[in-house]
C-alpha cells in the first residue's frame, strides 16, 4: 500500500552541541502556571490540579525564522515559556521519577490570537483557533538536562525589538515540572517526543508585523522570532 499523498515530515527541534535531531511528538501547554501572569488575565491559580491545551506538532516553527502575522486575528500576542522534553515513556509516575524521564529543556514561545481566545471565553467555547496556530509554537534548540542542570532561580524574560516585555524566575512556576508531569502522565501515556510548554509569566501583550520577539532562559540556546506581513 502506499499513501494517497505524501505524509508531512516528521517535526524536530535541534540539539545544542550535536548534530542530532529530537523529534517531536505532542505539544502539551499549561495554564495560569505564573500568579502574576493569571491575576493580569482576571483569572485565579487553581492549585488543586493543573491545566491543559494542546498544539499540533506540525505548527511547530524553528527559531530563527520569519512567519506571517496569522489570519483572522488583530490582537496577536506573545507567552515567553520554559519548555521539557521528554526522552522516556512515563505513565502513572510518581513525581519523584519522573525527572529521569526527561531528556532536555528549551525556550518557547507559546503564541496566541487573544482577541479569538476572549471570545472563545465568553461562549464557554474551546480556544482551539486561539492557540493551536500555524507556526504558533516556536521552540529554540534543546540543552540536555544534564547539561542545564537543577531547576533553580534561572531568568526567564522576553524581548520585543530590544524592549523588555516578560521578565520572571522559574522558581516562580506554580506547578514545577516534576509534579506537572506527575499529574499530566496521569491522563496520557506520555512518550518520548512529548513536548511541555509550562506557561508564561506576566506582561503578554500584542505584536504587529515587522516586530522581532527574543527569548531567553539562563543557561540555553535562546529563542527568536519575527513577524512578517499577513498573507
Amino acid at each position: 500500500m502506499a499513501f494517497v499523498f505524501p505524509p508531512l515530515p516528521k517535526p524536530a527541534l535541534p540539539v545544542t552541541g550535536s548534530d542530532d535531531l529530537y523529534p517531536v511528538g505532542r505539544i502539551f501547554c499549561v495554564g495560569r502556571n505564573y500568579v502574576a501572569h493569571a491575576t493580569e488575565m482576571g483569572n485565579e491559580v487553581d492549585r488543586e490540579a493543573p491545566f491543559y491545551f494542546t498544539k499540533s506538532c506540525h505548527h511547530l516553527a524553528q527559531s530563527g525564522l520569519t512567519c506571517a502575522y496569522p489570519p483572522g486575528t488583530h490582537d496577536y500576542h506573545h507567552e515567553i515559556e520554559f519548555v521539557v522534553a521528554l526522552g522516556a515513556d512515563l505513565f502513572r509516575a510518581d513525581a519523584a521519577a519522573t525527572m529521569a524521564a526527561v531528556y532536555g529543556y528549551g525556550v518557547g514561545l507559546d503564541m496566541t490570537r487573544r482577541d479569538l481566545q476572549a471570545q472563545a471565553k465568553e461562549t464557554r467555547r474551546p480556544w482551539d483557533i486561539s492557540k493551536d496556530i500555524e507556526a504558533g509554537a516556536v521552540i529554540g534548540a534543546l540543552t540536555p538536562r544534564a547539561r542545564f542542570g537543577e531547576i533553580a532561580g534561572q531568568k526567564i524574560a522576553l524581548t520585543v525589538n530590544g524592549t523588555l516585555r516578560q521578565e520572571a524566575v522559574l522558581t516562580d512556576m506554580v506547578w514545577p515540572v516534576d509534579r506537572l508531569l506527575e499529574h499530566l502522565s496521569c491522563l496520557y501515556h506520555l512518550r518520548a517526543g512529548d513536548i511541555v510548554m509550562m506557561g508564561t509569566p506576566a506582561g503578554v501583550a500584542s505584536v504587529q508585523a515587522g516586530d522581532v520577539l527574543e527569548g531567553v532562559v539562563e543557561g540555553l540556546a535562546p529563542v527568536s522570532l519575527t513577524l512578517g506581513p499577513a498573507e
